[in-house]
This record gives C-alpha cells, structure tokens and sequence, in this order.
C-alpha cells in the first residue's frame, strides 16, 4: 500500500476563462485566445494535494506534470477575471517552471501550496520570516 494523499483541489481551469475568451472571440483578432480557452476547458485538470502539485493537459489531456513541493524555490500569482480566478507560476530548483492557468480560488490554493513549500524547503525565497 501506499502513502495515502489528502486532495485539496481538483479541477479544471474557472469556467470565467472560457466564457471571457469566447466573447472576444467574436473578433477575429481574439481567436486565438479564445481556440485555447476551449482547449484548456476540454482537456486541462490541477490535483493540489498535500504531497504535489499535478497538471494534466496538452492535446486530450495525455501529458502529466508533477510537482513536489521541496522542488519548488518561488511562486508567483497573478489575479485575472476581476480577481475571481488567476494564474499562477511555480519556479523548481532547476529554473524550470510549471504554469497554472485560469485556477479558480487562486488565492486560497497558493497559500496552501506556499504552506506545504515553507514546511518542505526552508530555503524558498517567498518564506515569510
């Protein structure tokens, strides 16, 4: 048997995304964002946990990214849709980075995330002293 994991969020990206993209898409110049707000809706899902960071996506959700958080050395928010959903990036040790688009209740998951990195990694840069 394995360690068992308390899951906090699971979920795909807030339904604000997709519905702010498909109005601009009524321009031709907002198709784009809005081809990748459907695409983030179909196939994107976060699982927070209390062990992990997981992302699953890309072309009908086939590639996975887990994320540990004695790996992670910054995380840094960014509040979209009227502060109702936002983005997140997760720098590791190595310089690579994980991002998190259009995660509802931002706020709350990255103070969770950012508990769980300080009780792992005294070394994280945002570590509050």
């Amino acid at each position: 048997m394995g360690i068992r994991e308390e899951v906090y969020f699971e979920g795909g990206p807030h339904i604000g995304d997709l519905i702010t993209n498909i109005f601009i898409g009524l321009t031709v110049v907002g198709l784009p964002l809005t081809v990748g707000a459907i695409v983030r809706a179909l196939w994107l899902r976060y699982r927070i946990s209390d062990r992990r960071v997981s992302v699953t996506g890309g072309w009908r959700g086939r590639d996975r990214t887990d994320v540990i958080y004695s790996e992670v050395a910054k995380i840094v928010k960014v509040p979209r849709g009227i502060g109702a959903w936002g983005d997140m990036v997760i720098t590791l040790r190595d310089g690579s980075r994980l991002e998190i688009r259009a995660i509802p209740k931002f706020r709350e998951i990255y103070d969770y995330i950012e508990e769980r990195v300080i009780a792992k990694n005294p070394n994280y840069v945002g570590a509050k002293k």
